[in-house]
């Protein structure tokens, strides 16, 4: 299994990032965009048609889903377009959240039933969603209905997505012995000014790391004000493995 970063940029897309957006793609697997950022679907057209795609959605803030309008635009009016429906898995409201961004007329919403096979997340149950492939999302801690990721290869990777969230302890149970931890790092650790419930800073992503025994920590949502390299530093003051901030583009091979 290969991950392909398509946008990192946290909270607002940047100035050389779609906001979040990550690609998932391997043998016997339909191809699967985990979060729908402002950016993605363009960033995507340059690996693959976005019409063969599914879509996990770990939560429903603008810069994680609101491209999906455009997607949902590309499946039922490209000149050639896939026949059945994408299978999208989200949070309970994603239908009715998505299907308001998409409506042609204020207060209505969208049906997208033609084209979209909606699956809300079901806590801590593991979802094959390739052969011998698996995904289990976890609650996790942040203001809307959010989740965090944990992908295990039919060889028996795992790859663990943090989503948008705070320290809770269902974000260490999630990345538990991860080979590799994609983890949020919005902040630089100055818990004096930044709100509570919200984000991880490089620290904390740092901390999660060493403590869960992941073997590889890979830093994401990293917004336009915040520091890379500071955010790197924090994290590497508290995780002795690997550690690197993801640019898009980027390709990781979980397998």
């Amino acid at each position: 299994m290969r991950l392909t970063v398509l946008g990192c940029s946290g909270s607002v897309s940047g100035p050389d990032s779609p906001a979040s957006g990550y690609l998932l793609t391997g043998p016997e697997m339909t191809p699967t965009v985990i979060d729908f950022g402002p950016g993605v679907l363009g960033a995507l057209q340059r690996h693959l048609d976005p019409g063969e795609v599914d879509v996990f959605l770990t939560h429903l803030h603008a810069d994680h889903c609101l491209d999906l309008p455009g997607l949902l635009v590309w499946r039922r009016f490209h000149p050639n377009p896939p026949s059945g429906q994408a299978i999208v898995r989200g949070p309970t409201d994603t239908s009715l959240r998505i299907g308001n961004a998409s409506a042609e007329v204020g207060g209505e919403s969208d049906d997208w039933s033609d084209v979209i096979d909606m699956h809300v997340w079901k806590e801590g149950e593991p979802i094959e969603f390739a052969p011998g492939h698996t995904v289990t999302a976890r609650r996790m801690f942040h203001p809307p209905e959010a989740y965090g990721l944990r992908i295990t290869t039919a060889s028996g990777r795992v790859l663990v997505y943090t989503g948008d969230t705070a320290l809770c302890p269902a974000v260490f149970e999630l990345a538990q012995g991860a080979d590799v931890l994609l983890s949020e790092a919005s902040w630089t650790h100055d818990p004096a000014n930044r709100p509570e419930g919200v984000h991880l800073s490089g620290a904390e992503a740092g901390m999660i790391a060493a403590k869960a025994g992941v073997g590889e920590l890979l830093l994401t949502h990293i917004p336009p004000w915040t520091s890379r390299e500071d955010v790197i530093a924090e994290a590497k003051e508290q995780f002795s493995g690997a550690v690197h901030a993801v640019s898009p583009g980027e390709v990781i091979d979980i397998d």
